[in-house]
């Protein structure tokens, strides 16, 4: 691997900004988001009212504290275009969720939200080592979902030459970077891993592709599987981070020169960390749940969006802004079996420290009489091991998650690509079996 280090040169100005001076402008659009969504969204309108609080009355960036929430269900509640802050006829682009748990999340997008998007995807690129001129494979969905053209008018805006490839056909992925040959891959952690198994499947070594770079989003992944993609793939794996609600990918990503956790790009997102029980803002280096407030965007502002991710807001390193921390949960998937807390991030460590297992999993929870029961079906890597030799590590990895994480278990392994592969995108870590009441 062959790190692109950007110079202090190729910096935006606020990138090397002092704290004051990232403050004030922080503060200066804070006001403006505030007043904005207060003056042309009825909800937040509403909303402001009922919690005795006014734009006005944010003096310092700590008085945001006084505002209220907006979850996921407010968005839903004002299904499809009820929080736009501007004429429908001013929108140019609307993305949306899937819609699998409820109504979908509708955002919308000005041109200059979308100018903004695509700077700040562009920032993200450079910070991970890429280059005006690079080649880059984007294997995000394309779609209503915002990975793919946010990564796409991103990379187009750095200089790129882009390859819209989307998610699934993994065999022509591996074609198309043979033949194209790009320095820049945009895609899910656990996509990549489907991609590199394709090489080898084909007798190729993944290592010796072109890829120098990959920017891997859309669902948390571990520091054990950085190491285990850049091992096997040969490049440098960098964390970016978004969510529809607050933009698309580009809220947040990792620098190259550090990888030391995504750099939130603070002079459009202001970050918080709560306390998901009380909403009690905590103090930076404390875990909890992390909060954003935009502060450039037009179309929909998003005030203290409560995104349920769990981490920690950590100081500046490679950049002015602060970071985040790896995303240890969600405080709204966290499982409860027989009164202990479990997080899929949890058991990934753990099969990823089992070099006979490979790095896909899945947990399966179901109901036993009145009590939770929690299965996780695993895959080792060589499809010719013993029946005693798979018992041994079924058995081995119970009584690390019993150690660990604290639930008893029951491991299953089956052979090689014996856990069904997704196609386009997140993998489905989570199965829950329980009968619904």
């Amino acid at each position: 691997m062959v790190q692109r280090i950007p110079a202090q040169d190729d910096l935006e100005p606020i990138e090397r900004a002092s704290r004051d001076e990232l403050q004030a402008l922080q503060l200066e659009r804070m006001k403006w988001s505030l007043k904005h969504a207060y003056d042309n969204v009825p909800h937040y309108r509403a909303a402001f009212d009922a919690a005795g609080v006014h734009p006005e009355d944010l003096r310092t960036l700590a008085d945001l504290a006084k505002f209220p929430f907006t979850e996921k269900k407010t968005l839903r509640d004002n299904y499809p275009f009820g929080l736009f802050a501007v004429p429908r006829e001013q929108v140019v682009r609307i993305h949306a969720s899937s819609g699998t748990t409820g109504k979908a999340t509708v955002v919308g997008y000005t041109q200059n939200d979308i100018d903004t998007w695509a700077g700040v995807v562009a920032r993200s690129i450079r910070a991970a080592g890429g280059r005006p001129g690079d080649i880059c494979h984007i294997s995000y969905g394309y779609g209503l979902f915002t990975g793919g053209l946010g990564a796409h008018y991103g990379a187009e805006r750095l200089g790129c030459t882009v390859i819209p490839m989307s998610g699934g056909q993994t065999e022509k992925q591996v074609q198309l970077i043979c033949d194209f040959k790009p320095d820049i891959i945009m895609v899910t952690p656990s996509y990549m891993l489907n991609i590199v198994e394709e090489f080898e499947r084909q007798g190729m070594d993944p290592a010796q592709s072109s890829l120098k770079i990959g920017i891997f989003g859309a669902e948390p992944w571990t520091d054990a599987m950085r190491t285990e993609i850049e091992r096997r793939a040969g490049i440098d794996a960098l964390d970016i981070y978004g969510l529809s609600e607050v933009m698309g990918p580009g809220v947040a990503s990792e620098c190259i020169e550090s990888k030391d956790g995504p750099v939130i790009w603070e002079d459009h997102f202001y970050p918080e960390i709560i306390d998901p029980e009380t909403g009690e803002v905590l103090p930076d280096g404390s875990e909890g749940e992390l909060v954003f407030t935009s502060l450039t965007k037009e179309a929909l502002p998003i005030i203290r969006y409560r995104t349920r991710d769990l981490t920690r807001l950590l100081p500046p390193s490679s950049r002015a802004m602060r970071r985040m921390g790896k995303i240890n949960g969600r405080s709204d998937d966290m499982l409860i079996i027989r009164g202990v807390n479990v997080f899929p991030s949890q058991i990934e460590e753990l099969i990823l420290k089992m070099p006979a297992l490979a790095p896909h999993y899945q947990l399966q929870v179901s109901r036993d009489g009145h009590l939770d029961k929690l299965d996780v079906l695993g895959e080792t890597r060589d499809g010719s091991m013993s029946a005693d030799a798979v018992s041994a590590l079924c058995r081995d990895l119970e009584h690390r998650i019993k150690t660990f994480v604290g639930v008893s278990t029951r491991v299953t392994l089956v052979p090689p690509e014996g856990i069904e592969r997704t196609m386009t995108g997140k993998a489905r870590r989570v199965v829950d079996k329980r009968p619904k009441t």
